[in-house]
């Protein structure tokens, strides 16, 4: 199984001294990777230091480098506690919005990051959590991808492209299956040990650069692919909330 990486969380304002770690690490095996940019961060939880002047010229930089950048909510500010279409979470920034509000958040964010010179049209959900009129007004403002769902292999779902994290890091590792998926990392809130531990992933298993998955062909996923999908992400919630109870008892 190959494997994509994926950065979230990514603001002038995060922890730059973990990202430039792990940014070493993904140098030094030629990796390019996918990034979630926040376009106007107003979540304190991602507040980590003080906002890096020359953010989005970096950003840029990184953009013609190879390093592919989505669209990674708007403010990251968690409004309501829908899980939405693929439920492993439950809070949104988008699912069980109105329509229009989530139409004009999207433009918005989208004007936001073209006034700085990035352009894409890759979207990242906050919390992977988004519903059917998240996708529409993707679609209505000029996004063609998603990074979120199942599988391994990207699939094409309500005029959108997705391509898919993994279900289980340990299973990926261990699968001898042929594939694609992704691997998510959140570099602000890893410790030194987690980054290290990363670092010793890049040794022994097959890291691909994120544009690899461009290249490879899309299956359209119907509505018992995606019901199987939700189940999934819903049992996997599950799991882990009944985990989490038990370890408080």
């Amino acid at each position: 199984m190959k494997i994509a990486i994926r950065m979230d969380d990514i603001t002038p304002d995060m922890d730059w001294v973990k990202f430039e770690k792990f940014k070493a690490i993904l140098d030094k095996h030629g990796v390019k990777p996918l990034i979630g940019v926040v376009p106007d961060n107003k979540d304190v939880k991602l507040k980590k230091n003080e906002p890096r002047k020359d953010f989005w010229e970096y950003i840029k930089s990184l953009q013609n480098d190879g390093w592919i950048v989505a669209m990674h909510g708007f403010n990251h500010v968690y409004i309501t506690k829908e899980s939405g279409l693929f439920p492993i979470g439950d809070k949104s920034e988008f699912a069980g919005i109105p329509y229009q509000r989530q139409d004009e958040m999207i433009r918005e964010g989208k004007r936001i990051l073209k006034s700085h010179g990035i352009v894409t049209d890759f979207f990242m959900a906050p919390s992977h959590s988004y519903d059917r009129s998240t996708l529409k007004a993707l679609v209505k403002n000029g996004f063609h991808k998603m990074t979120d769902g199942y599988g391994t292999e990207p699939y094409e779902m309500d005029g959108l492209t997705f391509y898919p994290i993994s279900i289980s890091r340990k299973k990926t590792l261990k699968s001898k299956k042929e594939g694609y998926v992704t691997f998510v990392f959140h570099t602000s809130a890893m410790s030194d040990r987690e980054i290290e531990q990363t670092e010793k992933l890049f040794d022994r298993a097959d890291i691909v650069s994120f544009d690899e998955l461009f290249e490879q062909k899309s299956k359209v996923k119907g509505a018992g692919g995606a019901l199987l999908e939700y189940i999934t992400a819903k049992s996997k919630y599950i799991v882990l909330w009944l985990k989490r109870e038990l370890k408080r008892k």
